[in-house]
């Protein structure tokens, strides 16, 4: 089974910066569109970025201009740049691949990570 590891969360002040990694590992034979979820307490889980194999790039209104996701296909990871954080922004973040297996003769399947936490707070 393919497994996810981010890293890169942490705690930032107000109008701070932050860059969340993931790393897919394991064998793969193809991966499709990876992306970042968050969830905060008491709320639902939510789509932050996605970022397709061709590096068609998908996000959501309220980080439009202040996150930017990247990727490296060659080592199936992905960035999440985020700047001019807000308290708002206070989560914690999932790394998502929507279809992925090991091989041309397995399934195709999703895979979640553990999530890494992002506090913004003075």
């Amino acid at each position: 089974q393919v497994r996810l590891a981010e890293s890169g969360g942490g705690l930032v002040q107000p109008g701070g910066s932050l860059r969340l990694s993931c790393a897919a590992s394991g064998d793969i034979f193809d991966i499709n569109t990876m992306a970042w979820y968050r969830q905060a307490p008491g709320k639902q889980r939510e789509l932050v970025a996605s970022i397709a194999f061709n590096y068609n790039t998908n996000y959501a209104d309220f980080v439009k201009g202040r996150f930017t996701i990247s990727r490296d296909n060659a080592k199936n990871t992905i960035l999440l740049q985020m700047d001019s954080l807000k308290p708002e922004d206070t989560a914690r973040y999932y790394c998502h691949v929507d279809r992925i297996r090991e091989t041309s003769k397995t399934p195709l399947y999703d895979v979640w990570g553990q999530g890494t936490q992002v506090t913004v707070s003075s």
